[in-house]
């Protein structure tokens, strides 16, 4: 079993409790009601990195499973008094299951929970025709869809079993998002970044499609597989496209949080800031786990040990690796505490802290890049700010 941090801190965080800290109750549940995919991604970390425990895994989520689910966080949601909470159906690709089973599940959740649910769906998009898309519109569900920016870089990474590239597919699905009747549904992109395409390029292609909101995300890397190139020269030159534009373009998730973060306000990435990570995770089989970007560092990293048919979310809570999310810098390094950008980079994305024989207490594998962005969008934001401050 592994024993780094936190799983060893067991005693650190009676400590917490023992003061009268409490936990932030969960308030996104990500369902994996299809373990398997038709892309074979060539960085995903469910399938090509460290865990494998997807081969042992039921290919759909059982009724039995998505019901309990449903049941728990019912449950928890009447515990803590919450409204709205957030569900995102996820795999996979979660269309696999089928438009009649998400059907069902959506209803369930609408008529269980005692409390507004929005439910979002993350696709890559090639299963998504017209027929489908009405249905999602109709229960109010929202689709995102992975595009890893122009067609080369995209087909480059993100093909079928055939070797195929899946971009033609993905713009068929965008230019269904984007149609009036359904554009409500339209919930954003998600494109991992690749310091090998053109940034500015890649921001254009992707603004093209119209999203409300993209989401840039770094390859999951850590000290064990550290990345293979810097990524601070990609991410400056992404920012200064979108923060130039004459009118506000769309949100960039990253960049709008990192501003917000260097204003005093808060952040809504999980890549930056200190403030508690309130999401948790059904596997298709029923286990409870913590955010599956952890499956990048060591088989097991996101395991609780929990299962929704015999363990609430609040047992989950109590999870080391749950805690350790929710404390703020008494969970990060000695360098990051020290660090002063520690209240906006707030130790950069969990999962790439991870380093064999220490866990998860170390900087991130990106802290070079984290401060030399971070550096960057400070500069810019006070001189703007001083600027309007004197006119």
């Amino acid at each position: 079993m592994n024993s780094e941090w936190p799983k060893n801190a067991a005693g650190m965080f009676d400590e917490f409790w023992a003061r009268g800290w409490r936990p932030t109750a969960f308030r996104e549940f990500v369902l994996k009601i299809h373990q398997r995919c038709n892309l074979a991604c060539d960085y995903c970390y469910v399938y090509h990195l460290a865990d494998q425990s997807w081969r042992t895994r039921p290919h759909q989520m059982p009724s039995r499973v998505w019901r309990q689910a449903v049941a728990r966080i019912a449950e928890h949601v009447s515990a803590h008094g919450l409204d709205p909470v957030h569900v995102v159906l996820h795999g996979g690709e979660p269309l696999l299951a089928g438009v009649d089973t998400i059907r069902e599940i959506v209803e369930d959740l609408r008529a269980t929970v005692p409390c507004g649910v929005r439910v979002s769906l993350q696709t890559n998009g090639v299963l998504l025709t017209e027929p489908t898309l009405a249905v999602l519109h109709d229960l109010g569900v929202r689709v995102a869809v992975s595009v890893d920016g122009d067609e080369r870089t995209h087909d480059l990474h993100r093909q079928g079993p055939d070797g195929r590239g899946s971009h033609a597919a993905a713009v068929r699905a965008l230019a269904l998002l984007r149609d009036d009747r359904y554009r409500t549904a339209y919930a954003g992109l998600l494109c991992t970044v690749d310091v090998r395409s053109d940034p500015v390029a890649a921001y254009e292609a992707l603004i093209a499609y119209e999203p409300p909101v993209i989401d840039f995300l770094l390859p999951h890397a850590n000290w064990a597989s550290p990345p293979g190139a810097p990524h601070a020269d990609w991410l400056i030159a992404a920012f200064d496209r979108w923060y130039d534009a004459p009118r506000r373009e769309t949100v960039v998730r990253l960049f709008e949080s990192v501003v917000l973060l260097q204003l005093g306000g808060q952040g809504r990435s999980e890549q930056v800031g200190l403030g508690p990570a309130a999401l948790v995770v059904v596997e298709s089989d029923g286990a409870v786990e913590q955010v599956d970007a952890l499956k990048s560092a060591y088989e097991g990293a996101a395991a609780t040990g929990l299962h929704v048919e015999t363990d609430p979310f609040d047992a989950a809570l109590r999870h080391p690796g749950v805690v350790a999310r929710q404390i703020g810098t008494a969970a990060l390094s000695p360098d990051c505490q020290r660090c002063r950008l520690v209240r906006v980079c707030g130790g950069g994305h969990y999962a790439h802290r991870y380093r064999p024989g220490a866990g998860f207490r170390n900087p991130s594998v990106y802290c070079a890049d984290l401060i030399r962005f971070i550096d960057h969008v400070g500069a810019r934001v006070r001189k703007d700010v001083e600027r309007v401050t004197r006119g």
